[in-house]
């Protein structure tokens, strides 16, 4: 199951560890458990530190625990955790052997601080590169606090839990039974929703932050590259963003980025961060932003307002926000948002594993997206408003070789139906001739562009008619000190290579805009 190459990758790895490790699996007689007994058995070979049992007696087989000896420790796998989830399993094993987490300490300290019981599920799958953050997070938490307890559940392997519990997209995290969150989630956000306080000391603890010559507004390869080119100036550079990497980490493969032939989006999104750290920047994650106040007069700072109340104050401010899945704004698609309607097929499309689905969108993305759930689906019906498919001939010509996918071309979605409880189908209108048809499906896939992070930007920036940041060829914005870049601005052409470009750009205008502006009164000490 595991390679010579993985192997010897693994047995090094294994080799930090410092505590002993017990794995007890919970197997039945099926096929996915003879594959967690082989996986589990070479995993053990590769070390003296790991005792392997099988006499679990766990109601979810297959399944296994992890646990450092002599320790509570609820942290369990039902999941034969290979794909994007082997970096998960190796990390728990990591860490419940003594190896320290890359986590700040204070993060450390409030996760064993948290009181009371949490028993958390997240329901994954093995294709889904979301999924990974929120299942390592948790994982790390249950091995820090023995009053936290997480399963990680692969959805393709128990889908009569699927079914009876109505998941419909992943990841999709429960708490003590109950709903708790869907999507990415870092650790940052599962704690604040967790530990009550936290917000409060968040609010605190930024509200003391200095005035930095240059804050640059999200995470992604435009603010990274923003964050970057100001921090090689020698001036005091902040990143503050809801996560780091913004769109990029729901990017399965990146194949365009000049000099870098092939990687994933995670990965590029951990490489932006290393790459700002590397400089110096004052980097703020898990804060959403809700305001922003420009300059009102030479030598006065600009004012970014968090949702907690924290105001940051910046000398100049680079506006990387990026953009959000757009939605079709037709009935039922709120309703059966996470139940059937779903934005990333190459998370979610296992779920629908042998059953029919639809695809809005004839883009690339929209194509790529049929293409990929024609694998799975039992039929996929790619549904698109213009009278051609927009995306390249290659990827056009592949799925008009699929047996199983219809392509209805200018066709209006009117409606997404359901019982109540999940998708039923699809209704769109044929924009020729008028008539309505209705397609039975289970889900439905969302993939028609992106809409700009900029609601809270009106009334400080000018925006276009599609709500883009308006920026001159320099990136300045209509606001003194204010620059912008990425997908939430005017220039054409969403694409990574270009946001960096552009980020670096704004970031070399900042730094113009600066050395012209009168130097800050030096701050007074109290008499």
């Amino acid at each position: 199951m595991l390679d010579s190459n993985l192997r010897d990758q693994l047995r090094a790895h294994l080799a930090r560890v410092t505590q002993p490790i017990v794995i007890v699996a919970s197997l039945d007689a099926g096929a996915a458990s003879a594959q967690m007994r082989e996986l589990l058995t070479q995993i053990a070979e590769l070390s003296e530190r790991i005792e392997l049992r099988f006499d679990g007696e766990h109601a979810r087989r297959p399944s296994f625990s992890i646990t450092r000896a002599g320790t509570e420790m609820g942290l369990r796998f039902a999941a034969v955790p290979l794909g994007h989830e082997f970096t998960s399993l190796v990390l728990a094993l990591l860490q419940a052997g003594g190896v320290a987490p890359k986590v700040d300490a204070e993060v450390v300290e409030q996760i064993r601080s948290l009181d009371g019981n949490f028993e958390f599920e997240t329901w994954m799958s093995l294709t889904c590169h979301n999924c990974p953050d929120v299942v390592q997070a948790l994982n790390l938490m249950a091995v820090l606090n023995p009053r936290i307890r997480h399963t990680a559940i692969d959805g393709a392997l128990f889908q009569a839990e699927v079914q009876q519990r109505q998941i419909m997209a992943v990841p999709m995290v429960m708490l003590n039974g109950q709903p708790f969150g869907s999507g990415r989630m870092e650790i940052g956000e599962i704690l604040t929703k967790v530990d009550r306080g936290a917000a409060a000391r968040d609010a605190a603890r930024l509200a003391g932050k200095p005035v930095f010559d240059v804050l640059v507004v999200g995470g992604g390869p435009a603010g990274a590259a923003a964050a970057v080119y100001a921090a090689r100036k020698g001036i005091k550079t902040g990143i503050v963003a809801e996560r780091f990497g913004g769109q990029t980490l729901d990017t399965l493969g990146i194949e365009n980025y000049i000099s870098v032939s092939h990687t994933t989006g995670p990965q590029f999104a951990a490489a932006l961060e290393q790459h700002a750290r590397e400089y110096g920047v004052d980097i703020i994650s898990g804060q959403r932003v809700r305001a922003l106040e420009p300059a009102r007069g030479p030598g006065v700072p600009a004012t970014v307002v968090l949702d907690n109340g924290a105001e940051l104050r910046a000398r100049s401010v680079v506006l990387a926000p990026g953009a959000r899945w757009r939605e079709v704004g037709v009935p039922g698609e709120q309703q059966y948002r996470n139940k059937g309607v779903a934005y990333c097929p190459h998370c979610d499309g296992p779920l629908f594993k042998g059953r029919p689905v639809a695809v809005i969108g004839g883009g690339n993305s929209g194509v790529e997206a049929a293409i990929d759930l024609a694998g799975i689906a039992s039929h996929v019906t790619l549904v698109e408003f213009a009278p051609q498919l927009k995306a390249d001939a290659v990827l056009v010509r592949k799925l008009e070789s699929l047996s199983n996918v219809a392509i209805v071309r200018n066709a209006k979605t009117t409606e997404i139906t359901g019982d109540g409880q999940r998708v039923d189908g699809l209704r769109y209108v044929d924009r020729a001739g008028g008539a309505v048809h209705e397609v039975p499906v289970s889900g439905v896939f969302v993939q028609i562009g992106l809409v700009p992070n900029t609601e809270w930007l009106r009334g400080a920036v000018e925006l276009s008619s599609h709500g883009e940041i308006v920026v001159d060829a320099r990136g300045a914005t209509t606001a003194s000190g204010v620059f912008a870049a990425g997908d939430a601005t005017t220039v054409p052409y969403k694409q990574i290579v270009v946001a960096a470009g552009e980020g670096s750009k704004a970031a070399l205008s900042a730094f113009d805009h600066l050395i012209r502006e009168p130097a800050p009164e030096p701050a007074h000490a109290p008499d």
